[in-house]
C-alpha cells in the first residue's frame, strides 16, 4: 500500500488541477516529498488499550506497567451506550484508544464541528476478519437476503477507521492499512506523510485487533510456532502534529524504511529499542499484530517522555519485512542527537 505507484496513463494528466485547483503534479510532488519542506514531526497523545485478560501479564519486569483497560463488551463505560450497537470488537477498542488518547472524560461524545484538519491513519489486518466470513457464509446458505442490513456495513476494510472518523466528528483524510506485520509503522509513516504534505494539521494513527476465533485462526495456521505469543485484542493510538505547532510535544519521531531481512535493519542511535529480542511488549503482553507497531509507539513515546532518551521501535516479521521509527526528546526538535 505504501509502495504503490501511479500508473503510466496517469502521467498524461500530469498537469491536470485536483478538486481543490492544484496542478496535479504539484499534488504528487508533494505527496513524494519532493517540493514539501522538511517538516518534524511529534507526538503530542498517546494511549495503550489492553484490556484485562487472565491468559496474559499485566507487565514484564522491564516494560513499565500498563493499568487494564475495558474489554470491547464493555467499551460503553468509556464511551458511552448510544452508537455502539453492531460495532465490532476491533472498532470499539480503537474508539476506545482514541477516546483516551484525546483526553475525553469517560461518557463524553464529542459535540464540536466537523474538524476538517484532522486525519485518520488506522492499523488492522484482521479487525473485520470474522464479519467478513460470516457474511460470506450466510451469502452461500442462504442468499443476499441472509445478510443483516446492520452487519453488512461491517464487511468494509475500511471499518475502522471510518467509525473514528464519524464518532469524533473528524473531517480530514482517512486511510486504512492492511500490511501484515509492519501494518503500525506503515499507518506511521502515512500519518507523517500527510502532515509533511500538509494535508492535515493533526494524525490520528491508530492500531486495532481482536483475538476472536476466526483471527486467531487466520492469524497463526496450523504452521504456527509453539513459541509464538498468543494473539491480544487490544488497541493503541498516537497523535501526531508538526512540532512547530505542537503545544505539549512528548517526542519527535522519524520512520525509517521497510527492508527484507532483519539483519538488513540500519543501526539507530537509540538506547533503548522496543521490538522482538529486546524490550517485547508482544512476549510480555501478546501479539496484537497489525496494532502491534502503533503500540510500541505508543511504549516508546511515553519512554521518551519519562526520560529515557532516544528509543527506537522495530516492527515485523519475516514474511512482511521489518520496519523502523525513532522518537527522540522533543527538545531536539526532530533532529538525531
Amino acid at each position: 500500500m505504501t509502495g504503490t505507484q501511479a500508473p503510466p496513463a496517469a502521467d498524461a494528466a500530469s498537469d491536470a488541477h485536483d478538486s481543490r485547483g492544484v496542478p496535479g503534479r504539484q499534488v504528487r510532488e508533494k505527496l513524494d516529498g519532493a517540493t514539501a519542506p522538511a517538516i518534524a514531526v511529534a507526538v503530542t497523545s498517546y494511549s495503550i488499550h489492553l484490556p484485562a485478560d487472565g491468559r496474559f501479564g499485566a507487565a514484564a519486569a522491564d516494560l513499565p506497567p500498563v493499568d487494564p483497560a475495558c474489554p470491547s463488551d464493555r467499551a460503553h463505560t468509556l464511551l458511552g451506550r448510544k452508537g455502539l450497537l453492531y460495532k465490532e470488537p476491533a472498532t470499539r477498542l480503537a474508539l476506545c484508544a482514541v477516546h483516551r488518547a484525546l483526553g475525553l472524560p469517560d461518557g463524553a461524545r464529542p459535540d464540536t464541528t466537523l474538524d476538517p484538519g484532522t486525519a485518520i491513519v488506522a492499523a488492522s489486518n484482521l479487525g473485520n476478519v470474522a464479519t467478513v466470513v460470516d457474511v460470506t457464509r450466510a451469502v452461500v446458505r442462504e442468499g443476499s437476503r441472509g445478510v443483516s442490513p446492520m452487519a453488512a456495513p461491517n464487511a468494509s476494510s475500511n471499518v475502522i477507521a471510518s467509525s473514528i472518523a464519524l464518532w469524533f466528528r473528524l473531517g480530514g483524510p482517512n486511510l486504512m492499512v492492511c500490511s501484515g506485520e509492519t501494518a503500525g509503522l506503515d499507518a506511521l509513516a502515512l500519518g507523517a506523510l500527510l502532515l509533511r504534505a500538509r494535508r492535515a494539521d493533526r494524525v490520528l494513527v491508530v492500531g486495532a485487533e481482536p483475538d476472536d476465533e476466526t483471527a486467531v485462526a487466520v492469524r497463526r495456521g496450523p504452521a504456527a510456532a509453539d513459541a509464538a505469543p498468543p494473539m491480544r485484542a487490544g488497541a493503541a493510538c498516537v497523535v501526531l502534529e508538526p512540532v512547530a505547532r505542537a503545544a505539549t510535544p512528548l517526542a519527535t519521531v522519524t520512520v525509517g524504511s521497510t527492508v527484507r531481512r532483519r539483519e538488513d535493519v540500519p543501526p539507530w542511535p537509540a538506547r533503548v529499542v522496543v521490538g522482538p529480542g529486546h524490550l517485547d511488549p508482544a512476549s510480555a503482553w501478546g501479539d496484537c499484530y497489525g496494532a502491534q507497531g502503533v503500540l510500541q509507539t505508543a511504549l516508546a513515546a511515553r519512554l521518551v517522555a519519562e526520560g529515557a532518551g532516544s528509543v527506537a521501535v522495530l516492527c515485523g516479521g519475516d514474511e512482511d519485512g521489518w520496519r523502523t521509527a525513532l522518537l527522540t526528546p522533543a527538545t531536539t526538535n526532530g533532529r538525531q542527537p
